[in-house]
């Protein structure tokens, strides 16, 4: 099967396609010449999809501009122009489908496919419908989607079909190689561990509430590892240097296999991001979690929220955080062992083990 995958800008549309790709190769149904990531030469794809050796090309767009409309003028122009690359890159590689997740540039590609009758469809990974995946909903053949509350936003019911994020397959693969806490940091793997991060250049509230609360948390019947992200590292070790964290603490720029980490911990401490919620469901992980302000449509707030109903996680928005709440917080999971197994099955049911071979499946069905 010869696949157009299209999206851009944040890792929410990004690692469901990459997860969706290794899977394709591992069953042997594309081959890597079978596949072409179009995206933009500014987004995070630039460097994600090329390090990952899948074939890569880009298309000059951008998004509305609500503070200075006169500029929305440029950015309709570029759309027609983005949609004549589009047609140039569809006739050349000649995909039995294209597969868009977000973002501006999966609003041109898609488009531009429907119009040449290829099969389309998109997937939504968040709770929040974008505007490009709203647009798309009326053109594409099928719409896969992971948030319950996201189905409500698109009118085309019958297009619908929940599959979950394919990163929650991709990671129980991952998991495989867990490591092993006493030999990599010398923490007791049979204490209670919170694990605290903010992505891997970090989130500065998640750090500020960390320093704030140390000294309380250095105390405590449990382990914490902090991975304060490569930006914010130096800043917070020269803050630490003269406080006595003890043993229960490390302090980490970033923990680059995320998911074999995962299964040996209580609870996790994060934002909220599509492909962060995918890992902790599929592992069942209980979490906190402090939503960025700084997102389209507060959709973070949105899939927190969501996981919360669930019974799946505790969610502070940052406007309340204080080390207060902070504490008490990582305190109620940590230390009632019922209750973090509760939220830990909660977690579970929220994710989809087979989310990669279910979105496949729709891409079989439609590309026939």
């Amino acid at each position: 099967m010869r696949v157009i995958f299209t999206g851009g800008g944040t890792g929410g549309h990004i690692y469901p396609i990459m997860a969706v790709i290794e899977r394709l190769k591992e069953r042997g149904i594309s081959t890597n010449d079978d596949i072409l990531f179009v995206g933009t030469q500014k987004g995070l794809e630039s460097k994600i999809v090329p390090a990952a050796g899948v074939n890569f090309k880009t298309i000059k767009i951008q998004g509305f501009n609500r503070k200075h409309p006169l500029k929305n003028f440029e950015t309709i122009e570029l759309f027609f122009k983005a949609t004549k690359r589009a047609k140039e890159i569809l006739n050349d590689f000649k995909p039995d489908i294209v597969v868009g997740t977000g973002g501006y540039v999966s609003g041109a590609m898609v488009y531009e496919a429907a119009k040449m009758h290829i099969p389309t469809m998109i997937h939504e990974s968040n709770s929040v419908v974008g505007l490009a995946n709203k647009f798309l909903g009326h053109y594409v053949d099928k719409i896969c989607y992971t948030f319950d509350d996201a189905a409500k936003q698109f009118p085309e019911k019958k297009k619908l079909v929940k599959t979950g994020n394919p990163r929650s397959q991709q990671v129980l693969g991952l998991h495989e190689n867990e490591i092993d806490l006493q030999t990599k940091w010398g923490l007791n793997p049979q204490m209670p561990t919170v694990l605290v991060f903010g992505g891997s250049r970090g989130a500065l509230a998640i750090n500020r509430i960390m320093l704030k609360s140390v000294m309380e948390l250095s105390k405590k019947p449990y382990q914490i590892i902090w991975a304060t992200g490569t930006y914010y590292y130096d800043a917070v070790e020269k803050k630490l240097k003269d406080i006595d964290l003890g043993d229960n603490i490390k302090v980490l720029p970033y923990i680059k296999n995320m998911p074999a980490l995962l299964p040996e911990m209580t609870c996790v401490v994060s934002r909220s991001g599509a492909t962060s919620i995918a890992e902790f469901t599929a592992l069942g992980v209980p979490a906190i979690l402090i939503p960025s302000p700084n997102v389209t449509h507060n959709h973070q707030m949105k899939n927190a929220l969501d996981l919360e109903k669930a019974g799946a996680a505790l969610v502070i928005p940052e406007d309340d955080l204080n080390p207060n709440n902070f504490v008490s917080s990582i305190d109620h999971i940590l230390l009632d062992e019922k209750y973090a197994t509760e939220m830990s099955k909660a977690s579970k049911e929220l994710g989809v083990p087979d989310a990669s071979d279910q979105v496949i499946k729709v891409m079989e069905e439609i590309s026939r």
